[in-house]
């Protein structure tokens, strides 16, 4: 596809880029631009997998998304939906919240941590073990190594990185139920501030997802329906599916956001609606 070529622009020193397409069955088609074995680090695309793990402890009846928290502090009322969705009042980062459960939308690295803390306190597992067992493992994401936090420290090469992709688009290793569940807004009324883009009210949030709702301007597509969900991180990298198109990309970079910040709330935008251009030109 031609709207890969965009990437090459990007005023970075090493990027690779992927667009994934059902195909027939469960299968996917792929197209990649760049060196697919170079890893990168995914910064906050960590949080959709590590939400993921979550949801497959949900299944297997390990996780209750609206229990009490057992093994973590954390703001009265508050649970692992509150946590997930950006919605337990904790602040980017420190320990104390800032605000009480459900009153607004505040991005979190804090949130995600606690989600980890609980989820190894749940199922008696260290979490790294736990995300490799129920995710990286089953999708054969080799590449993928958590360093550090569970908010932001996977690194993972393209490859790996489409196939997950290609999970959020037709999930393998949760029901379908559970898939709406994950793509759905959660306390649908909270405004808050996506970091580097702009305040919105409301500010959609799925489970582990940023949901593209109305939001605009935005770092996904102006023709990205309203249904897109995915996210980006602060490493330069950025990655969405559209289940309207049954299409999905990722790109990796290794310049920070910060580093091209307006630049980068340019270019992927414009990659994000060549790709929806040329997905629908194609059915």
């Amino acid at each position: 596809m031609s709207a890969l070529h965009q990437v090459t622009d990007w005023p970075v020193e090493h990027v690779a880029a992927a667009i994934v397409v059902g195909g027939q069955g469960s299968g996917f088609e792929v197209d990649t631009i760049g060196d697919t074995e170079r890893v990168y680090r995914l910064a906050s695309l960590t949080k959709p997998i590590v939400a993921w793990a979550t949801m497959v402890a949900v299944e297997d009846s390990t996780v209750d998304l609206d229990a009490p928290l057992q093994h973590v502090d954390a703001p009265a009322g508050a649970t692992m939906r509150h946590l997930l969705a950006h919605a337990a009042g904790f602040g980017f980062d420190g320990e104390r919240a800032i605000a009480v459960p459900a009153r607004s939308r505040i991005y979190s690295n804090t949130g995600y941590e606690r989600v980890a803390q609980e989820l190894a306190g749940l199922t008696g597992i260290d979490f790294e073990q736990y995300l490799h067992e129920a995710v990286l493992e089953p999708l054969q994401m080799e590449s993928a190594v958590l360093e550090g936090s569970p908010a932001h420290g996977l690194r993972c090469n393209l490859n790996d990185s489409a196939r997950f992709v290609g999970e959020m688009l037709r999930p393998s290793l949760i029901a379908t139920e559970t898939w709406n569940t994950v793509v759905s807004t959660h306390f649908p009324t909270l405004a808050g501030i996506v970091p580097g883009v702009g305040r919105f009210d409301p500010c959609p949030w799925g489970i582990g997802v940023e949901i593209h709702g109305a939001k605009s301007p935005h770092w996904m597509g102006m023709s990205n329906s309203s249904s897109a969900f995915g996210h980006f991180g602060g490493a330069g990298t950025m990655m969405w599916a559209d289940p309207s198109i049954d299409a999905g990309v990722v790109a990796l970079t290794d310049r920070a956001f910060d580093d091209w910040h307006d630049v980068a709330l340019r270019a992927w935008p414009a990659f994000s609606d060549a790709v929806v251009s040329e997905r629908r030109r194609a059915a």
